[in-house]
């Protein structure tokens, strides 16, 4: 199925469900209900799709094309969000709080994780990633006590990948840092260190963070 026809699926469910009702009654009444209530029923089925599923099936493509604007004018489009199913809810919210994230709005990806979480997130790395993200936020609020609790549970819940795990365990190390708690600090650090993580901001991070660390005596 062409782009363009999802495209067209997906944003005019509802006119396409008033059509085919318009259909189904026009046939019940000029030919036999028999076969008018088959484009009825399609109708609501196609209703129900439209309020359970909302344009989540075309957003995914927006993101990998990096167009983030696309994808925030797709979710603009969800006005009722409780009523979509619950896998995809918390998938709505969760990516709500990705996108606010970029903009610097913690507030409302702080609230978006939180109602992602509430929802229920089946995969145990996207919810250990949910607390990483509130850990973070919290950290960049000055929160380190909710900043530490998140990022522990986040790791004991499990990350996607190393690259995730090390940013735990350096935000944890800053975080011990502050409190003067060198032993945990270093710790945390070589935790994160024997990662191996390959992303390039991870391992700025972590170059810039071993600086510190040889000066910490002991």
């Amino acid at each position: 199925m062409s782009i363009s026809l999802r495209r067209f699926l997906v944003f005019y469910r509802l006119p396409i469900a008033i059509v085919l009702v318009a259909l189904g009654i026009w046939l019940g009444i000029s030919v036999t209900w028999w076969i008018g209530w088959l484009p009825i029923f399609i109708a609501l089925i196609v209703v129900a799709v439209h309020f359970l599923l909302g344009p989540m099936t075309l957003i995914q493509g927006y993101v990998e094309a990096g167009d983030m604007e696309g994808a925030q004018k797709l979710m603009d489009r969800v006005k009722y969000p409780d009523l979509l199913y619950k896998p995809v809810r918390s998938s709505y919210y969760m990516l709500r709080a990705n996108l606010s994230t970029m903009t610097d709005d913690l507030d409302k990806a702080e609230a978006d994780l939180r109602k992602g979480l509430e929802t229920g997130i089946t995969e145990k790395e996207y919810e250990g990633s949910a607390y990483l993200q509130l850990g973070s936020i919290a950290y960049k609020k000055g929160n380190t006590k909710e900043a530490y609790e998140h990022l522990r549970k986040a790791i004991k819940i499990g990350l996607p990948d190393k690259d995730n795990e090390a940013t735990a365990y350096l935000q944890l190390s800053a975080i011990c840092m502050q409190r003067r708690d060198f032993r945990s600090a270093k710790l945390y650090f070589g935790k994160a260190k024997s990662c191996k993580p390959t992303n390039p901001q991870v391992v700025e991070q972590l170059k810039e963070m071993s600086k510190y660390m040889s000066r910490i005596p002991g």
